[in-house]
Formats: structure tokens, C-alpha cells, sequence
């Protein structure tokens, strides 16, 4: 799940050496921190949070699969 995120951010960023992503548990979940370049978090969240809902949604999707829960942070 952390490598989608992160291959999501960085296909998106016009710095995706600056991408970074962790991942911690909380309470059985899993919640992953998204960093990015100060000019690439409006491509990251995008108009209206359009894109940061579907990377939500993808994450969903790939933790449901693995019988989990997870959270996605756009620090």
C-alpha cells in the first residue's frame, strides 16, 4: 500500500525526489503520512480534493484486500 501511494505521489509531483511516505499503526490501522514539495501539494490534493479522494479510494480498495484499514495523511 506504500508503494502505491508513493508511486501515485510521485507520478504526479514535479519534485518526486521530495515525495516521502511512512507508515505507522494506530489502533489496528494502518496510517500513511504523505510528504510532498510546498509546489506540489495543490497537484497532489488537486481541485477540490479530487485527487487526494481517489488516492483514498485506491488505498481503500488495496487495504480491504488485505483484510485491513487504512488512513491516508497529506502532510
Amino acid at each position: 500500500m506504500k508503494e502505491l501511494i508513493e508511486y501515485i505521489a510521485r507520478s504526479l509531483a514535479t519534485n518526486p525526489d521530495a515525495v516521502k511516505v511512512t507508515e505507522t499503526v494506530e489502533d489496528g490501522q494502518i496510517i500513511l503520512r504523505l510528504e510532498v514539495a510546498a509546489e506540489d501539494k495543490g497537484k497532489v490534493i488537486g481541485r477540490q480534493g479530487r485527487v487526494a479522494q481517489a488516492m483514498r479510494v485506491l488505498l481503500r480498495v488495496a487495504a480491504v484486500k488485505d483484510g485491513t484499514r487504512a488512513m491516508l495523511e497529506i502532510v
